[in-house]
């Protein structure tokens, strides 16, 4: 296994049904040699999640706490087979990244060709960096367009942690998976492991993400998770001096 100092898809009690706070989350990362950590909440559409408010007061956050560099995003809703999302452009223009997935409460799950694209839609929007959780079989896509879509919009697929979990809702996550991985092999396209942690105790846990790419020999190269400088290929915000080695005061 690599050194994994990235866990950039976690929640806090903003969200509404997550368990701990931003600096108990930080404290836990610390702990466990998380270097950078992503922050992000659930945009409106998501029952219980906070106010669009909450991602316009980014600025008074230090980005490093307890030694670990800090990154404030969301986790938007694809809510409809364009590819729209639910957080106006006033507020998508404060965060530093974006993750965009598509959630039961928010979505309507279509044909395959329609679920595909909605994760075009999304990929094309330049505020959205990394598809979440695109595992689900609830909402069956067409993984070959989505891998080449990935490649062309130069955008990190999720090989979200959660989602492997016995008893996580999402449904042939692994089996999807195994497909999506495969292709990305072939068309030699990068993803990102998160651990979707909605609780202090899984912040950094990819060992279930990690053990599906070694039961299937997935190129470590292709895996984001070992630095900065590669995460920051994609995602622009990381191009700060603050995180790519400059001087960082708390």
């Amino acid at each position: 296994m690599i050194h994994d100092i990235l866990d950039l898809h976690t929640h806090t009690i903003m969200s509404g049904h997550a368990y701990n706070t931003m600096q108990e989350m930080l404290r836990s990362a610390s702990e466990k040699g998380v270097k950078l950590l992503g922050i992000t909440e659930h945009a409106p559409r998501i029952p219980g999640a906070c106010h669009p408010f909450y991602f316009i007061n980014f600025k008074v956050v230090p980005r490093q706490q307890f030694g670990v560099k800090l990154m404030l995003g969301c986790e938007l809703n694809i809510i409809d087979y364009e590819g729209n999302m639910d957080l106006e452009p006033r507020y998508v223009n404060g965060l530093d990244f974006a993750i965009a997935s598509i959630h039961d409460p928010c979505y309507t799950s279509g044909t395959v060709a329609q679920n595909t694209a909605a994760y075009l839609g999304a990929m094309k929007n330049p505020a959205v960096q990394i598809i979440g959780h695109p595992d689900d079989g609830r909402f069956p896509v067409d993984y070959e367009t989505l891998v080449c879509a990935a490649k062309e919009n130069h955008v990190l697929l999720e090989v979200n942690s959660s989602s492997l979990h016995p008893q996580c809702h999402r449904l042939n996550a692994k089996e999807n998976y195994i497909t999506m991985l495969e292709l990305c092999r072939r068309h030699r396209v990068s993803v990102i492991l998160d651990s979707d942690a909605h609780s202090d105790a899984d912040v950094g846990n990819h060992i279930r993400a990690w053990e599906l790419l070694h039961e299937i020999d997935f190129p470590e190269e292709l895996v984001v998770n070992s630095s900065i400088e590669k995460a920051a290929q994609y995602i622009p915000y990381l191009n700060q001096p603050l995180y790519l080695g400059g001087n960082v005061h708390d």
